[in-house]
């Protein structure tokens, strides 16, 4: 069959939940697994390369009108601002409204550019790229301010996976992420079914655990469908309170330490989906 980047997305995710308890992953393993998972599907990844250049080719294309339109959006607002200049010296009531009002289309079209950058494209959280540029230091692992990072793992999602297919899924993916939006905080998809919240330096790890909770204990009582079958989702968390300088990494290990302990205390109450 002919193999789209949907299902390349399909098989990539079940290699990623095969390889997870691997404590050591080659080339060779990774390779054999994918290839396993791809004949599952009658996917045909014979010719990689051409796979690869299709893929390839759309992101570049994608990257190019980024870079059209944020090429475009420099010229507006540098004419913008010439304009503005020459409007204040003459005292120009007519032509100031015409700019403002052209400058909040700019700052429209630009926030729609900053979306399409730091937007997870499945559950519309904020990605990666978002985090290191908003919360950490210029060229660095460190963070620019002080915080609480709380990272959140999806329990028994493999198994939801294995039973109802990645379709289903990717739908709980959206609806936890969902979820995790109504804490009114900066939610990221940091990968597979992980996601981690910031919370600014006014809340401390008590108060945003007792969000977290709040919000696992309604989905937990919430039957989800697929089909004629219904199943339940839950997730593990864990926090630690990050100061200026702090690396990402480390308060990630030690948030991670804190959801493992949670991890086995939910999953002593919640033995399945």
């Amino acid at each position: 069959m002919e193999t789209n980047e949907e299902i390349l997305k399909i098989i990539s995710n079940e290699t990623l939940d095969s390889v997870h308890d691997i404590s050591i992953v080659t080339p060779t393993i990774y390779k054999s697994i994918f290839s396993k998972n791809a004949s599952s599907h009658d996917a045909d990844i014979s010719n990689e390369d051409k796979i690869i250049d299709s893929m390839l080719n759309d992101k570049i294309s994608m990257f190019q009108n980024m870079q059209e339109e944020t090429s475009k959006n420099a010229v507006k607002l540098s004419n913008h601002t010439s304009k503005a200049i020459s409007a204040i010296k003459e005292k120009d009531e007519a032509k100031l409204n015409e700019i403002l009002k052209e400058t909040q289309d700019l700052r429209r079209e630009i926030n729609k550019l900053k979306e399409a950058v730091y937007k997870d494209e499945l559950t519309h959280s904020l990605n990666r790229k978002w985090l290191h540029d908003n919360y950490l230091q210029d060229d660095s692992d460190k963070f620019n301010q002080d915080g609480t990072l709380v990272i959140i793992d999806l329990n028994y999602f493999k198994l939801v996976n294995d039973t109802y297919g990645h379709i289903i899924g990717d739908k709980v993916l959206i609806f936890i992420a969902n979820q995790l939006r109504k804490t009114k905080e900066n939610v990221i998809r940091y990968g597979g079914d992980e996601f981690i919240i910031l919370f600014n330096e006014n809340i401390d790890s008590d108060t945003a655990l007792l969000k977290l909770n709040k919000i696992r204990e309604s989905i937990i009582n919430k039957k989800l469908k697929a089909g004629e079958s219904s199943f339940r989702v839950s997730f593990s968390f864990g926090a630690y309170e990050f100061e200026k300088g702090d690396t990402l990494a480390n308060v990630i290990e030690l948030a991670d330490k804190n959801m493992y302990n949670d991890k086995i205390k939910i999953k002593q109450r919640i033995t399945g989906i």
